[in-house]
């Protein structure tokens, strides 16, 4: 009987099994399939490049000697690569990479035991499986598209996630990096990318992780000598969530570790949702390479909610909490609870406890006491960005030429101002407030403050700067 492609095939892999562990021959070999056999020459297709690879550096002595026993010493192995990617094409085409055969020409004989499964692939998670990998994706169902109330604000943002979790990977969104200010609701619309993904697509891999986290798993790698294992761990994620993406600042390891897996994902087709409190021209200390690719996909900014978007969250949160609540009150809060949502409903719910645990109705003089407390506390947080803008006008200068190099006396006056308040009104580091207003170090931080302390107590023109700026920033 004359031997085909499937008949050579299906005897290797009844070798291969019997010297690798079951699972590893799951993931890797079953989904092989024989194409061709053309002499002494076997083509196998093969999913990806990735896998591909994986085989490449992993499985080859073993494919070796499979192969070798029955095509002969002059065994050829050739693997027909399925180029798919769903973002460009929805036709994969495929390539032909032979295989390296990367043996001794003279190998020794196969008498000794081998262990082709000393490093298996180790998921950050500890969480065993490998290829579609069996992990807890990190979401957190209460955060969903029926609980983000829509407006002006978010609307953006709000259409492109539903398009994403629609069809991810296979919109224009990718990435999809979705930036604003604190509170504004940047993690509750990336987990309800992820919820509504896992519910219309559970078969696909969501993962939702800060970078914080990523980056220490990362640092662990390195330590531990299996920074491969984690790049290959994140190349199988179908959509990755990452929040506050802006901590990669300064990062360089991370960055770059980053800047491979984004690469592979989106050339995969795989869909990148990225949450961050600046806009990608605003990021610092993040290199351009990665900075460019963010801006691949879409920029939705998230803004403060209108007056009318404040009342409909109240509602919708007083509804979901089945709780009943004067209009009257609700309108009080939604007045004077301007700057984020996670205040407002921080308001709803001290309202609530007070009235439940003290046992008082909820009432006007009681909403304006907790409402007061909220916003003493708001007003001590002023951006760096605010600051800069504040004493630009005030100078009657734009941002631009405050944070210029120009040595004029005036504009050195704001720029040395600009750097006192925020040293003085905001919990950034000297290197933080430098590198934001000018790009500069933080001796020149602390040289600008201490020259307007000084001026402050020495010239009265001076004081009368510092007593101004300080009414606008803190009205």
């Amino acid at each position: 009987m004359s031997k085909t492609a499937t008949s050579v095939w299906t005897e290797c892999l009844s070798f291969i099994q019997d010297n690798i562990k079951q699972q590893a021959y799951k993931t890797w070999f079953e989904p092989i399939k024989p194409i061709k056999l053309s002499g002494e020459a076997l083509t196998i297709q093969v999913p990806s490049k990735f896998f591909y690879e994986w085989l490449e550096e992993h499985y080859i002595k073993l494919l070796r000697v499979a192969l070798v026993k029955q095509l002969g010493d002059d065994a050829k192995l050739i693997y027909d690569v399925r180029m798919e990617n769903n973002y460009s094409s929805n036709n994969p085409h495929t390539v032909k990479f032979p295989s390296s055969n990367r043996n001794p020409i003279n190998p020794q004989g196969v008498t000794v035991p081998i262990d082709f499964n000393k490093r298996e692939l180790k998921n950050p998670f500890i969480i065993p499986g490998i290829q579609k990998v069996k992990i807890e994706s990190q979401l957190n169902p209460n955060y969903n598209f029926e609980s983000f109330v829509e407006g002006d604000s978010n609307r953006l943002a709000r259409s492109a996630s539903m398009a994403v979790a629609n069809k991810p990977g296979g919109t224009s969104f990718n990435p999809l990096l979705v930036y604003g200010g604190v509170g504004l609701g940047k993690t509750h619309i990336a987990h309800a990318i992820g919820v509504e993904i896992k519910d219309k697509y559970p078969d696909k891999t969501v993962l939702y992780i800060s970078s914080e986290k990523f980056t220490q798993q990362y640092i662990d790698s390195v330590k531990g000598n299996t920074r491969n294992d984690f790049i290959h761990f994140y190349q199988m994620i179908d959509v990755l969530i990452i929040d506050d993406v802006q901590f990669l600042s300064g990062k360089t390891g991370t960055q770059d570790v980053f800047f491979h897996i984004f690469n592979h994902l989106h050339q995969n087709g795989k869909q990148v949702i990225l949450t961050s409190d600046k806009a990608p021209v605003d990021m610092q200390d993040i290199e351009q390479r990665l900075l460019s690719r963010f801006k691949w996909g879409l920029s939705a900014e998230l803004q403060a909610p209108d007056y009318e978007t404040r009342v409909s969250i109240l509602e919708n949160k007083l509804y979901r909490d089945g709780v009943e609540m004067p209009n009257e009150i609700v309108q009080y809060i939604a007045k004077h609870i301007k700057s984020n949502v996670r205040e407002l409903e921080g308001v709803l719910i001290s309202m609530i406890a007070q009235a439940s645990f003290n046992r008082k109705e909820f009432t006007l003089s009681l909403t304006k006491q907790i409402v007061d407390k909220f916003v003493k506390n708001t007003k001590r947080e002023v951006s760096i960005d605010y600051i800069q803008k504040i004493v630009s006008n005030y100078f009657e200068l734009d941002v631009a030429t405050l944070q210029s190099k120009t040595r004029k006396r005036h504009i050195v006056q704001a720029r040395q101002l600009a750097m006192y308040f925020a040293k003085r009104m905001t919990k950034a580091s000297l290197a933080s407030i430098g590198s934001q207003i000018g790009k500069r170090d933080h001796a020149t931080v602390l040289h600008a403050c201490k020259t307007v302390d000084n001026l402050t107590e020495t010239d009265k023109q001076f004081r009368r700067y510092v007593d101004d700026i300080t009414k606008k920033l803190t009205f």
